[in-house]
């Protein structure tokens, strides 16, 4: 992990991401929120959230639906000097996406101990491809873990009157 340059951008791009989380939650989903942003110019891209169980498909996660609308957004499947920013650190499969995107830097907030993919778990830059992508951790982390926890809770908490 690398210590942010520019922490007050990764901070105002986090928030938004926690918006999509908050949207998420709402919607009984994993909240999860990923917004893509073009560094040249600091222009928003592309959002997105889990929507797994609402679209019942595996590869609704947020990561993926961001780069979607990115792709969509600048109409190819390259997306050079681009930051993700992730409430939760990407998973295998979205990690893979990331680099055959070609994304300069993933900004996440919370770690996943049992599936990050960019250090908790392993670090999708420790396999050689032909890019690697910087990773930056921790960012709004609290506020992050705060919404995963509460989602959990609420759903255990469920779950036992049921």
């Amino acid at each position: 992990m690398m210590i942010p340059e520019n922490q007050a951008t990764y901070e105002k791009w986090m928030r938004l991401a926690l918006e999509e989380a908050k949207k998420a939650f709402d919607e009984g989903e994993v909240p999860v929120g990923a917004v893509l942003v073009r560094d040249t110019d600091d222009t928003l891209l592309a959002t997105g959230r889990n929507r797994r169980e609402v679209l019942r498909h595996a590869l609704a996660h947020a990561e993926m639906e961001a780069l979607d609308g990115g792709c969509r957004t600048l109409g190819g499947w390259r997306l050079p000097h681009c930051t993700l920013y992730v409430t939760l650190e990407p998973c295998p499969m979205c990690a893979g996406a990331i680099h055959n995107a070609r994304i300069d830097r993933v900004v996440f907030g919370a770690a996943d101990q049992n599936n990050g993919a960019c250090g908790s778990k392993f670090s999708m830059n420790e396999v050689y491809y032909n890019h690697k992508t910087q990773v930056i951790g921790g960012i709004l982390e609290a506020e992050c873990s705060a919404l995963m926890n509460a989602f959990f809770e609420k759903l255990r908490a469920r779950r036992k009157k049921a």
